[in-house]
């Protein structure tokens, strides 16, 4: 069965339930040295209290976990300049331009190579001399790193006395080192690309520990676009506020070219539901700490963050826009317009009903806590009568919440996903029912590609799918 969840449809839709829907510059040696980082400053605030910029200054050890689970990338300490390019040039998704690079003193054959010739064709690497054996000096890591974030421009704004000045926060002397490198430096200090805690590793001489470098890349992503999106933390004082204003901005999704091919399915009735959603939104966490919730009423994602405040948990919110669509039946009545609702009649006169809804993706500090989240939806967000005192604001029968990794008491199920450009449509459906999803799309367009991938969701949905209305 097919996700097409909305409070408005509940009822209507309980009948259609039992059936199975198929639906290096100047400064010479741009890796790694001692590892005297200050201890990490935690990720966020405790929840009792407002939480501070330092609070949240994302830990070495965040980027570390990011990195590894999004490329397998471990920094270590003891990692040459070769190693460095490498891994920065990996994460940021730099491929290199057709055209060779002639470098002094790196084959064709070298296994850094391809990151090196990237980074010189961006300018991140300044010199065709790479010296990839060679220890890389945390003040050349701080510069390759500003140099990829994009932050090249304005470093070289800076006059001399506020590049000077910027540098003085550092245990380097700026006189020791060229123009450049000093607004490089300084560009970094100002933007937060190197954070403050980390000052006092940019001694003369000094290679890069294995945290700076993770936060040095991880920074670079950051100002790339590429690291997690989210609008705040469950802790955060104005995280309501984010959260109504996502939502009033959020529309009903469409697209043309993939709703031509969904819609033709759902009014062949080949599938009786899908999803429709927009990767700019999608919140790039780890995995491993990750759940997703769905729902359509902005006061049950309200209530939701304030119930897990309550229940001492901390996590990284992320919102995402959806809308949901289904057949509404013409005997249901006439259905409608709002601005969480719109329809299109089709040939039998029934209708195509959109619907506006949301998926919160929340990114815990621990998976001890993204354990816990079940128990909590279970006593206060899932229905189990009518009437039923003690839950939160628009709770469902079957609430919808799921990980892209196992969890225990959560079941496996499949998603059917066509993505073209941003958008993509999805529909959930029970595993053994796969191949008819995937089959009734491609009776519509033979040639569109249905990508398939299993997930774990909470047992009410999993029930749901298997026709259950309660």
């Amino acid at each position: 069965m097919t996700v097409t969840y909305s409070t408005r449809t509940k009822t209507l839709l309980a009948s259609a339930l039992a059936a199975t829907l198929l639906a290096g510059g100047p400064a010479a040696a741009f890796a790694a040295a001692p590892a005297d980082a200050p201890a990490a400053v935690p990720i966020a605030a405790p929840i009792a209290a407002p939480a501070t910029a330092a609070a949240k200054e994302i830990a070495a050890s965040e980027y570390a976990a990011f990195l590894k689970d999004k490329f397998g990338i471990t920094l270590s300490a003891g990692m040459n300049r070769g190693e460095f390019f490498l891994d920065l040039a990996r994460a940021a998704q730099l491929a290199p331009a057709e055209d060779a690079v002639a470098f002094k003193d790196l084959p064709a054959t070298s296994p850094y190579y391809d990151a090196a010739r990237a980074l010189y064709q961006t300018g991140v690497l300044a010199t065709d001399t790479v010296n990839a054996p060679n220890a890389l000096i945390a003040v050349n890591a701080v510069q390759a790193a500003v140099r990829a974030a994009g932050l090249k421009e304005l470093a070289y704004t800076y006059p001399k006395a506020k590049a000077e000045a910027a540098v003085a926060k550092l245990p380097i002397r700026a006189a020791s080192l060229d123009a450049k490198t000093v607004q490089e430096l300084a560009a970094a200090i100002d933007t937060g690309l190197l954070p403050a805690a980390y000052y006092g590793q940019l001694k003369p001489g000094a290679a890069v520990s294995a945290d700076l470098a993770n936060v040095l890349i991880g920074k670079v992503l950051v100002f790339k676009g590429q690291f997690k999106h989210y609008i705040g933390y469950v802790s955060d004082s104005d995280i309501y506020a984010q959260l109504s204003d996502a939502y009033a901005e959020s529309k009903i999704i469409q697209d043309e070219e993939l709703q031509k091919i969904v819609d033709a399915a759902l009014e062949k009735g080949l599938v009786t539901g899908y999803n429709l959603k927009d990767s700019r939104f999608e919140p790039n966490f780890v995995e491993s700490l990750t759940l997703v919730y769905g729902h359509s009423d902005l006061n049950h994602a309200l209530q939701l963050i304030g119930l897990l405040r309550g229940e001492g948990i901390d996590a990284k919110v992320q919102f995402e826009p959806k809308t949901s669509a289904f057949v509404y039946l013409k005997e249901w009545g006439e259905p409608g317009v709002s601005e969480q609702y719109e329809v299109k009649q089709i040939a039998n006169g029934n209708y195509i009903e959109y619907a506006k809804e949301y998926d919160i993706a929340f990114e815990f500090a621990t998976a001890a806590d993204k354990d816990r989240f079940n128990g909590i939806i279970g006593a206060y967000a899932k229905k189990n009568e009518e009437n039923q005192a003690g839950l939160i604001a628009g709770s469902w029968w079957q609430p919808l919440y799921y990980s892209l990794t196992p969890l225990a008491d959560y079941n496996e199920i499949t998603n059917n996903k066509i993505q073209l450009g941003r958008y993509y449509a999805q529909s959930f459906s029970l595993k053994e029912q796969s191949k008819a999803v995937v089959d009734g799309f491609k009776q519509v367009d033979p040639n569109v590609k249905v990508e398939t991938y299993n997930f774990w969701t909470d047992v009410p949905f999993y029930n749901y799918l298997n026709g259950e209305s309660k």
